[in-house]
């Protein structure tokens, strides 16, 4: 079996920890609002030119033996520069959030056919996530869930790419050999 590397995150700059042991059987709603410091750090990483607003809103429940469900949104104003005309303009992300986390079995105690089964589980995109250490951090939810919202390509309103217009069609490549020749060889 291949060894499996770890990889390092850079630690999200939202962070509201939430464990599954702490949420009630009737579940837990969170209304969470990030403050200056937080927008700051979030716009850094989402490379944007400001994060004005970033909020986000979740009903956690439990869901099996030691699983959460999350639902609910997030929602943000973003500030961006439009590529077409380098303007700074504003926009509004909306997403909706709805993820179940499963406990992850440890590595020991795992059957051959048990690993099998988790290679295939990796390989579903819209399968479970794992909840590691028994706990969901819903600001870096709400993060991820807001850089999947931006639009990459920010547009002013009612502003359209049009490329420059040339004097002359283009040739081609061989435009300029075909000059040459026709000069060699006379008219």
């Amino acid at each position: 079996m291949p060894e499996r590397r770890s990889v390092k995150y850079a630690p999200s700059p939202w962070r509201v920890p939430v464990a599954a042991e702490d949420v009630a059987e009737t579940g837990e709603h969170f209304d969470l609002v990030a403050n200056e410091e937080v927008c700051a750090g979030v716009a850094r990483i989402a490379g944007l030119r400001n994060l004005p607003r970033l909020e986000a809103n979740f009903d956690v429940t439990r869901r099996g033996a030691g699983g959460l469900h999350v639902a609910g949104r997030v929602s943000a104003t973003v500030g961006q520069i439009c590529v077409v005309t380098l303007e700074p303009l504003v926009n509004e992300v909306e997403e909706a959030v709805d993820l179940l986390f499963l406990p992850q079995q440890p590595a020991g105690e795992q059957t051959d056919n048990d690993a099998a089964k988790d290679e295939r589980r990796e390989m579903k995109w819209d399968g479970p996530e794992p909840l590691i250490g028994g706990m969901v951090d819903l600001g870096a939810l709400a993060t991820e869930f807001l850089i999947l919202g931006i639009n990459p390509y920010p547009r002013a309103p009612g502003v359209v790419f049009e490329p420059p217009r040339e004097s002359k069609p283009d040739q081609g490549l061989f435009a300029a050999l075909a000059g040459l020749k026709k000069d060699r060889d006379g008219p």
